[in-house]
């Protein structure tokens, strides 16, 4: 069994990590951590894992981590960089799902997230955790730095095109929207539902955390810079994102083809038949990507539609994925999920 302890539980990412991880018939949930709620036993917050967990919150300082064989981290940023060091010098696996070790260029990650990094070295030990382009590297990993929500939807997108060399790569453009809970576990007033509810805007529009996440990726497959335009939206929606991206083909190709055999294989890429709309729903509480591909009127622009659910592929249940790679197990132990409709 794997011995598992997750610091931050008390966020939606965290209780998605133990909805999953209850469901895992190789994990030994040892510990789940939190500052404030310490004492508070999980499944009185959490009355949907009543039956399931039986643990009370500890606090950080009581949690003995390095006991684990692999701890989650479902914290805000600038928190993993802070332990991860003691907890790898003890054998221990880390999976961040924050941004700490996302960014390869530390003065690019310290200028978009306004703080020093506290273990830069170790930045360039992580293995960025997007199974579908870095699954051999993940195998190995110590330290994984999971993508970000917004950051997979885009890139499972636009990787097929741009591993082929069919789009003009320096007028890239993301048009994507996000649910509510994208936000976290937080009381904001853009996120209240009589702020968010029957409404929907766009926002960073002048540069979002996630822009240089996305381009290091893309120009990771590319082998080169790439040009991207991204401007995210928030949905009235819990869950849910939904990505439509736009390129400039370069040359003719078959596009449903290219898409169906780049994803050959991949158990949580489903590209759907010609034509398709994907809709967030249809992945609601999944661990699926689904993508379809147009090209209106055979023009030369190229339609990429994207949807994930945030919560689950878009953070902890690619984070269960890449603890799968990680231990040798099937990717899809504990993430054979339905999507839940209506």
């Amino acid at each position: 069994m794997i011995k598992v302890g997750i610091v931050g539980g008390t966020g939606y990412t965290g209780v998605e990590l133990l909805r999953l991880l209850v469901l895992h018939p190789e994990v030994s949930l040892q510990v789940i951590t939190s500052r404030a709620d310490a004492g508070t036993p999980v499944n009185q917050m959490f009355p949907s894992l009543r039956g399931l967990v039986d643990l009370l919150f500890v606090h950080p300082d009581e949690a003995h981590l390095e006991r684990c064989d692999l701890v989650f981290f479902a914290t805000p940023n600038g928190i993993a960089m802070q332990q991860a060091r003691a907890l790898l010098d003890a054998g221990v696996r880390v999976i961040d799902l924050a941004a700490d070790f996302r960014i390869q260029d530390i003065s690019v990650w310290e200028k978009w997230y306004g703080m020093v990094h506290a273990c830069p070295d170790l930045v360039a030990k992580a293995v960025y955790g997007l199974p579908e382009i870095n699954r051999e590297k993940i195998k190995t990993a110590r330290l994984i730095a999971n993508p970000g929500c917004y950051p997979t939807a885009v890139q499972l997108g636009f990787i097929p095109l741009l591993a082929a060399g069919v789009i003009d790569a320096g007028s890239l453009i993301a048009d994507a929207k996000s649910g509510a809970s994208g936000a976290g576990r937080k009381a904001e007033i853009a996120t209240l539902f009589a702020e968010a509810g029957d409404n929907f805007k766009a926002y960073g529009v002048a540069g979002h955390r996630h822009l240089p996440e996305i381009k290091q990726g893309l120009a990771g497959v590319l082998r080169a810079d790439v040009g991207l335009t991204f401007v995210p939206h928030l949905l009235p929606l819990i869950r849910g994102i939904h990505a439509t991206l736009y390129a400039r083909l370069t040359r003719d190709v078959d596009l449903q083809s290219l898409f169906e055999q780049h994803y050959s294989g991949e158990a949580f890429v489903d590209v759907m038949p010609a034509g398709s709309h994907p809709e967030t729903r249809s992945v609601r509480g999944s661990n699926q990507c689904r993508i379809a591909v147009h090209r209106p009127q055979g023009g030369d622009t190229v339609v990429v539609l994207s949807v994930i659910d945030n919560l689950v592929k878009g953070a902890a249940g690619q984070a269960v994925q890449n603890m799968n790679i990680m231990f040798g197990l099937a990717e899809n132990t504990a993430l054979n999920i339905v999507p839940l409709l209506p």
